[in-house]
């Protein structure tokens, strides 16, 4: 008999096959740097954010905002940012540490085809308030769990994804034209890796190393 109610599909049950495959995905989803330039298929970015997009969200909200960074000028001013932010980054270390830093290849903005500016609309009113009023960082971490799904999704089509944080979010916003309310969560850089790894870029630099479980329990 079907646990399903009334006029209601089936939920699908995951045997072990699919669980161990999914446990393989998890240990290759990585953070990729060094991509191709081959262009993506026609499509495919919009099949990955219609995966993505279906992502859980505080009081079903949905506040993320994917803009498609197309424009050569808007690409220049990202990589400017960067160009700053890694430079002072960069100071801040000293001797072994500031070399390592300083070999490191930290964005793939000047290879990967497709790039993603990720925000978040603070000032929608979707979901009424609901789950965010005592806790409104929850608009954010809802965006962040959308862009989790983004990259599990790209991974599954051999897409690498690789995440840069080391921008100014304003600078981005008003190069990107963004609404004041939104907030710069991401910007992302997609593409086909040059290879493919299950272990962390970082730790085969030598950056740092794998701690391995974490569980307070």
């Amino acid at each position: 008999m079907s646990e399903a109610g009334p006029g209601a599909e089936a939920p699908p049950r995951f045997d072990e096959a699919f669980a161990a495959q999914f446990k393989t995905l998890l240990a290759w989803r990585r953070d990729v740097r060094r991509f191709r330039r081959d262009a993506l298929p026609e499509g495919l970015v919009e099949t990955l954010l219609d995966q993505a997009e279906l992502a859980p969200s505080v009081g079903y909200s949905q506040p993320w905002r994917w803009l498609r960074v197309t424009a050569p000028e808007q690409r220049a001013a990202v990589q400017a940012s960067f160009a700053r932010c890694n430079a002072a980054a960069l100071a801040d270390y000293e001797g072994e540490r500031a070399r390592l830093y300083a070999g490191l290849k930290l964005a793939g903005l000047q290879e990967a085809p497709e790039q993603l500016a990720v925000f978040c609309d603070h000032g929608t009113q979707q979901g009424h308030g609901l789950g965010r009023r005592t806790m409104p960082e929850m608009l954010d971490y809802s965006v962040v769990a959308a862009i989790t799904q983004l990259w599990l999704a790209a991974r599954v089509q051999g897409v690498g994804l690789g995440w840069v944080s080391i921008l100014e979010p304003d600078a981005v916003r008003e190069a990107l034209g963004a609404p004041s309310s939104w907030k710069l969560i991401a910007y992302l850089c997609l593409g086909w890796p040059q290879e493919a790894q299950d272990v962390p870029e970082l730790v085969r630099a030598g950056w740092e190393r794998s701690r391995g479980s974490l569980r307070g329990w």
